[in-house]
């Protein structure tokens, strides 16, 4: 990893996991070309769920933002395991947040800036992306969000 990086790492108090290994018939991530795609990240710390339900329905907005920053951190975890250096990412090109919600939960987008938020802190102008924000009736394993992302690398 760049120095830079590191240290705004270190200073977020971030530590990149080890990438969790697929559940089912999938891959974490594939790569085409310079464009490298992960699969949906769920906000797992030491293997387990930081919230779970859904939003509006005994989880806030701050719960939900928890919870996209920890499923961000998981994305860069799996691209590390993906380019082998965290500076091989020349920037975020996108993400999708699904968020588990209550039909009645309209706050979506603010969820989604707890992980838009960490993108940005750890990678500075290379964090900023396009973005989507889908509401979902559930999530495997009753997560209240999971995020997928497409990242160019260098």
């Amino acid at each position: 990893m760049s120095e830079t990086i590191e240290i705004r790492l270190a200073a977020l108090g971030i530590t990149i996991p080890e990438a969790a290994a697929p559940v089912a018939n999938y891959v974490p991530y594939a790569q085409s070309g310079a464009l490298l795609f992960t699969s949906g990240q769920l906000p797992l710390v030491n293997g387990k769920l930081i919230h779970a339900g859904l939003l509006g329905d005994g989880l806030n907005v701050v719960e939900g933002q928890e919870a996209a920053r920890a499923s961000a951190i998981n994305v860069l975890a799996q691209a590390k395991a993906a380019l082998g250096d965290l500076n091989r990412i020349k920037r975020i090109v996108k993400i999708t947040i699904f968020v588990a919600s209550t039909p009645d939960f309209i706050e979506h987008h603010l969820v989604a800036n707890g992980a838009s938020d960490l993108f940005v802190a750890v990678l500075g102008d290379a964090g900023r992306h396009a973005r989507s924000a889908v509401g979902m009736a559930s999530l495997p394993f009753n997560a209240p969000v999971e995020i997928e992302a497409i990242i160019e690398a260098a």
